[in-house]
């Protein structure tokens, strides 16, 4: 699917996860509060040290997931054990935001998508937060991709690019 698709996605999941590579090749991933405030660019935050940031500093490149509708069910027509979903995959860069002021817009628009009717306590949190808080761009290195599987009112598979 298209990159303004599996942007969806991204932003209707719950969470993304963050996969990345220490420095001896050993994977680590985990699941985080994206935000995201343009095609891409996407924000977390997090304590200001812990292995999420220690194996950022070593390696920056992440590889960000995310799934959104999955719901197990029977196929329509032929009775086969399925899966119906919405996933998305992209690819980036991670960097410490050490700027004050993207720092506070970053964590602005974490809260915007994931608590936007307590907006007006958004000040007072952050007064007594940002020395604490350490924040995190993601810069995506390539448009991401789509994939789902999804069936229609008649039992048929809903193919790439057929959206009704």
């Amino acid at each position: 699917m298209e990159a303004a698709w599996a942007l969806e996605v991204m932003d209707k999941a719950p969470y993304i996860t963050v996969s990345m590579s220490d420095a001896d090749g050993m994977p680590y991933a985990v699941p985080l509060s994206l935000a995201r405030t343009d095609e891409k660019t996407f924000y977390f935050h997090c304590a200001t040290e812990g292995t999420k940031l220690d194996v950022l500093r070593r390696n920056p490149q992440v590889c960000l997931s995310a799934v959104g509708k999955c719901k197990p069910t029977v196929g329509p027509k032929d009775g086969s054990f399925t899966l119906e979903f919405k996933s998305a995959i992209a690819f980036g860069q991670a960097v410490m935001v050490t700027d004050d002021a993207e720092k506070r817009e970053a964590l602005r628009a974490i809260c915007q998508r994931f608590l936007p009717n307590h907006m007006d306590a958004f000040d007072a949190a952050i007064e007594r937060s940002m020395s604490r808080t350490a924040v995190v761009r993601i810069t995506l290195s390539e448009p991401p991709v789509g994939k789902r599987k999804q069936y229609d009112a008649n039992g048929e598979e809903m193919k790439y690019g057929r959206m009704e």
